[in-house]
């Protein structure tokens, strides 16, 4: 690799990690927030409309967010895969496992989310935990793949 094609590399390595850290915090940051309007969305006591309101409110902006910096994670990932050459055998699991985060998050995120209304019983409402399960284990996973194994 010659110095130039280097200078590429450290800087979409950078946007890369960056990017991912990002998609990372954005789920982190939703979680809080299901976890701090958990007693408001669970209890029909009180006004449970106005907080699904702001949660819906929160989502569509926590969205946008997370797609940009997912579509940046892969694009940067895709681009030092195509500076380097190195579209290997490592880098296709990784590939597939980013997929596989996307279409159980987005299945779950369909089938168990969206039909969720508000006020809700604490029961349905773990549903939402269960989300953040499927994508912090993927998360786990993709990155002790990417560190430890391959």
């Amino acid at each position: 690799m010659n110095s130039r094609t280097m200078d590429w590399y450290v800087l979409l390595r950078f946007f890369h990690i960056v990017s991912f850290a990002t998609w990372f915090g954005t789920v982190f940051a939703s979680l809080f927030l299901l976890k701090t309007l958990e007693p408001k969305l669970t209890d029909s006591t009180g006004n449970p409309e106005e907080y699904a309101k702001i949660l819906r409110s929160y989502i569509k902006r926590e969205t946008k967010v997370a797609d940009a910096a997912f579509k940046l994670t892969i694009a940067s990932g895709l681009l030092m895969a195509l500076l380097t050459q190195t579209w290997s055998i490592p880098l296709f699991v990784k590939i597939a496992l980013v997929i596989l985060q996307f279409a159980l998050t987005m299945g779950y995120i369909v089938k168990a989310i969206q039909p969720l209304t508000y006020p809700c019983s604490p029961s349905d409402y773990k549903r939402w935990y269960n989300l953040f399960a499927i994508s912090l284990s993927m998360f786990a996973l993709v990155l002790s793949v990417s560190f430890f194994l391959l």
